[in-house]
């Protein structure tokens, strides 16, 4: 497996370093850390702050800067940051108006955070927090929805950010973010398996014309493999199974976002956005916001996600469109 890198011990603090210098305009680090936050925090607003193992790029660095992420905190490879580093991420972004984080719903994540906001909350932070669980796929066996925080993390951010730019409070943040959460679903697909640690082993197996449905962004393997099939019919089992998560009704609006995860050409991305257009238009399903690109990737993993939001309120859509200034939206 070829890789351009330097010692596998080193490649994520690496590439933070990499990170800042090119975008060192607008963003820092906290040195000896994961934590990566903007130079200009905006004053008088609820900072909102991510982050998670690394290996998902740009997610977590890649949202951070004007109009969405105070800051994003870094672990190693698909490993959650430690607690005293997720405290130093709150403690610098905090601006004196409380610091929303947005936890993606893994185990180890949710423990990590959480336990980095007790250090804040006993510094005298006041910071809340939203789960994320946009992942629709099942259990292969229990057939139970996974619920894992996936590439819908990014709408969260989106959103979220633009609404304590706008001036809402650290409850109405954590509120809203429930409200978008529960209108999020995410289902993927993978071609091949992501690497999971700095040795560059692989999580499962794929043969050379197979492919997973439901993987998650891991390494996870998905709910069933299948002999590989055209970009229409993936199409097809993905939007069918999205679409009976919610109560379809006249007039409702979506967003929608195809998401590489890491691996597959941005042609096919769009082949396969395509084919998801002419179902969504045979549906009379009406989407009103579009994303096509990698977001929360799965390091060189070759598949592709694709995340339903409901547009649930009109300022939604209008937070989705609000410009920003990160290198990864």
């Amino acid at each position: 497996m070829k890789k351009i890198v330097n010692r596998p011990e080193k490649m994520v603090t690496q590439m933070l370093n990499g990170i800042v210098y090119a975008h060192d305009e607008k963003l820092e680090r906290i040195k000896g850390t994961g934590v990566i936050y903007r130079k200009a925090i905006s004053k008088g607003k609820v900072a909102v702050v991510s982050g998670g193992g690394s290996g998902h790029e740009p997610a977590h660095t890649g949202f951070v800067g004007k109009g969405m992420l105070a800051a994003a905190i870094c672990g190693p490879i698909f490993v959650p940051p430690t607690p005293e580093e997720v405290f130093q991420g709150i403690a610098i972004s905090d601006q004196g108006f409380g610091v929303l984080l947005v936890i993606k719903n893994f185990e180890k994540d949710v423990e990590s955070f959480l336990e980095g906001r007790r250090l804040a909350l006993d510094k005298g932070h006041q910071v809340a927090y939203v789960i994320v669980n946009d992942d629709c796929s099942l259990e292969e066996n229990s057939f139970q929805k996974r619920r894992r925080g996936v590439a819908g993390t990014v709408f969260v951010h989106k959103i979220l950010a633009a609404a304590a730019e706008n001036g809402s409070t650290l409850d109405e943040l954590a509120e809203l973010g429930k409200k978008v959460v529960r209108a999020s679903n995410t289902l993927g697909l993978a071609l091949s398996p992501a690497v999971v640690s700095e040795e560059h082993q692989a999580q499962f197996h794929l043969a050379e014309d197979e492919l997973s449905f439901g993987v998650g962004i891991h390494g996870e393997p998905g709910y069933r493999i299948e002999k590989l099939h055209s970009s229409e019919r993936l199409a097809i089992e993905l939007v069918n199974k999205l679409k009976n998560h919610y109560q379809l009704a006249k007039g409702d609006q979506f967003a929608l976002m195809v998401n590489g995860l890491g691996g597959t050409p941005l042609m096919e991305l769009y082949i396969f956005t395509n084919d998801v257009r002419r179902l969504l238009e045979l549906e009379g399903i009406k989407v009103v916001f579009k994303k096509v690109g990698n977001y929360m990737t799965s390091y060189d993993m070759k598949g592709l996600s694709l995340t339903f939001l409901k547009i649930e309120e009109e300022h939604w859509l209008d937070w989705l469109n609000e410009p920003v200034e990160v290198y990864g939206w």
